[in-house]
């Protein structure tokens, strides 16, 4: 059994009835509509943010049950969730998603803009309709962080002179704060108990660190991930290897990498002697540490919980964030 298969053990059934109510949640009367989101239905990813949140719902539930707030939850998480990533596809200018085709590149970025608004706004009435205002704020927060997030990216990544702080600024946001989302949404829904709720949204950011660490160290690596090595160099983001590199060179080695990086990131050569540099100043070390912190936090939280199946999944889904291959 391969590892997601066994995380997701314990919470087979409830991942099968999620599926089924994602995708009534996304039905529409206009069937242009509805073979677009059919789809990104058959499209799926390997589902880690619903997971999160029956992970952590069933972990946390006395009766070992979710109720229908944990399904609408999920459904909501996975809706605006997808709607994000629909919409990074048209600012990235993407053609290809998870090795398919992007929404974009089949119907065009005038369609993809309107499937991603449409699936936030399904996203938000499915909460509002059932009074899960809770729920929709622990939402609208990662929503509005994420956006900041990319932006703050943006903005640093034209000067390249991103310290370490502002770099865990961006990925918090970025990307650790829709998995924490997760965490606190499948807390919520089973329990009123707000500091448990936080706790559970602070083990999802850890893990949503470690997660990115791990994404920015695959640049720097040969192995088949479906993502060239290199990629983040030629698009002049700054990762956590790259940072640590430059911040522990010369000011001659500091000024060659960043024209590099800024004037020869499309020279194949150029990149490659980047990336040796990055690996000789031992930024990936660096990184491989820091991502270890990371997860040694995330698991320490879960340490005062009674074990149960859940608890184990989650313990085995923080590992797999770390040691995943791609």
């Amino acid at each position: 059994m391969n590892i997601t298969a066994q995380i997701k053990q314990p919470i087979q059934e409830e991942m099968e009835l999620f599926e089924k109510k994602f995708f009534e949640s996304m039905s529409s009367k206009v069937a242009l509509l509805n073979r677009i989101t059919y789809y990104i239905v058959n499209r799926k990813g390997k589902q880690m943010r619903p997971m999160f949140v029956f992970l952590v719902a069933k972990m946390l539930s006395d009766s070992d049950q979710v109720n229908e707030r944990t399904y609408r939850g999920a459904s909501v998480i996975e809706l605006i969730h997808t709607a994000t990533l629909v919409h990074d596809d048209v600012v990235d200018d993407s053609n290809r998603r998870r090795g398919f085709f992007s929404i974009n590149a089949l119907w065009k970025n005038k369609i993809a803009v309107l499937v991603g608004d449409y699936l936030l706004s399904k996203g938000l009435l499915l909460s509002i309709d059932n009074g899960d205002f809770d729920l929709l704020q622990i939402i609208s927060v990662a929503v509005r962080e994420m956006s900041e997030g990319e932006l703050l990216q943006i903005e640093k990544a034209r000067r390249l002179d991103i310290i370490e702080d502002v770099y865990y600024e961006i990925i918090r946001k970025k990307t650790a704060t829709l998995i924490a989302s997760c965490c606190a949404l499948g807390a919520k829904s089973v329990s009123e108990d707000a500091i448990l709720v936080e706790k559970m949204r602070l083990f999802g950011e850890l893990i949503g660190m470690a997660f990115q660490i791990k994404d920015d160290l695959f640049d720097y690596t040969d192995d088949a991930i479906g993502k060239p090595t290199g990629i983040d160099i030629k698009e002049q983001k700054m990762t956590l290897p790259l940072i640590y590199a430059l911040n522990n060179c010369s000011p001659k080695e500091k000024s060659w990498c960043i024209n590099s990086i800024k004037n020869h990131n499309k020279d194949k050569k150029r990149v490659k002697e980047v990336i040796q540099f990055v690996k000789d100043k031992n930024g990936l070390t660096y990184a491989e540490q820091k991502m270890a912190q990371f997860q040694q936090e995330a698991l320490s939280l879960l340490q005062d919980f009674p074990n149960s199946t859940y608890k184990e999944s989650l313990i085995l889904m923080v590992n797999y964030v770390i040691d995943r291959k791609k």
